[in-house]
């Protein structure tokens, strides 16, 4: 790492001399505008908009528009003048607890290393801050803007943050604020218990960034010629709409169910969503249950249902020749008459 600044930690009598270094980087995958038929690097020429001509670095200044097309140009002299007296300097103003720093207002993060002969006064200030468990609150001059920052110690280094002032906090200004919207009790608790189905402990490593991964993929393909094939994704089918406890209740079962925790006896009365498939499965239980018992029903009922056939067949055929006999006579009397 280089150092981008150098200067000293000043609390009370006591100077520290240190550099201070970035903390952080973007792991950005970065792109070069290009003509798309050959290639060739897009460049921009810095032109004055006045006299067309292109202007180089050393003829550019800061200008401050007032308004009214009228401009004041400030040069890097009138910089010098500003009456920075920290700007060598992170001075401590004040140790405060660090639950009272929101962290809306940290910007960036520095490493700050002992230069020389600081070290033992840099490592005495590390381990004062870890038995307070307090942030100092420091002023810096970077780059020529004075920035308001806490100094904590990281793994056993001193961590500057750079903070944003007060006034560059926008007020957040929306209309629901102003609605009287109750949230019933039951809903908190179950909101709460959600909450606690999902809580564990933050582990900045057991998240990637997929995208990042995926675009350096396609990168790595075009570089080796090959095509890279993207897996489909599954669509999931939409849900039924369900109100906010139901909500609540399906995501709870659904948190604990990821946990591989099994739902509480008793524990509430089931969802649309668990009710509905609960009912479904209990149906189809039932229906493959019925079918074996009828199949064996109608076995065990065959025989009989056989022998009762042929009984009624037997008691039928002498109903049948009983008319035939009895017209016999009465044709061999008509042909005596």
């Amino acid at each position: 790492m280089r150092a981008i600044w150098k200067g000293a930690v000043s609390f009370g009598l006591v100077s520290i001399g240190v550099k201070l270094y970035s903390a952080t980087e973007e792991k950005d995958i970065r792109f070069h505008q290009v003509h798309r038929d050959d290639g060739g690097r897009i460049r921009y020429k810095r032109t004055c908009q006045v006299c067309g001509e292109e202007v180089s670095y050393d003829d550019i200044a800061k200008g401050y528009d007032i308004g009214g097309g009228e401009m004041v140009i400030l040069t890097d002299e009138d910089f010098a003048e500003l009456p920075l007296s920290t700007s060598r300097a992170i001075d401590v103003l004040e140790f405060v607890p660090a639950e009272q720093v929101d962290p809306i207002l940290y910007a960036k993060s520095y490493f700050l290393e002992p230069e020389g002969s600081a070290t033992k006064p840099y490592v005495l200030l590390r381990d004062a801050l870890v038995d307070s468990e307090r942030v100092a609150i420091v002023k810096v001059a970077i780059r020529q803007r004075e920035q308001l920052a806490t100094l904590r110690v990281h793994q056993g280094v001193l961590l500057l943050n750079t903070m944003l002032w007060p006034d560059e906090i926008r007020t957040p200004d929306f209309g629901f604020l102003d609605e009287d919207l109750k949230v019933r009790p039951p809903e908190l608790a179950m909101a709460s218990s959600l909450i606690d189905s999902m809580a564990g402990d933050f582990q900045p490593d057991a998240f990637t960034d997929d995208y990042r991964a995926a675009l350096q993929e396609v990168i790595d393909a075009k570089v080796e010629g090959r095509e890279v094939v993207q897996p489909e994704e599954v669509e999931e089918a939409p849900a039924a709409a369900v109100d906010l406890m139901a909500a609540l209740k399906a995501s709870v079962e659904r948190a604990k169910a990821a946990r591989g925790e099994a739902p509480a006896r008793g524990a509430g009365e089931p969802t649309p969503i668990t009710a509905a498939r609960s009912a479904q499965k209990k149906a189809a239980e039932k229906k493959a249950a019925k079918a074996p018992a009828k199949k064996a029903a109608e076995k065990k009922a065959a025989p009989k249902k056989a022998a009762a056939k042929k009984t009624a067949a037997k008691k039928a055929e002498p109903a049948k020749k009983a008319p035939a006999k009895k017209a016999a006579p009465k044709k061999a009397a008509r042909k005596t008459a």
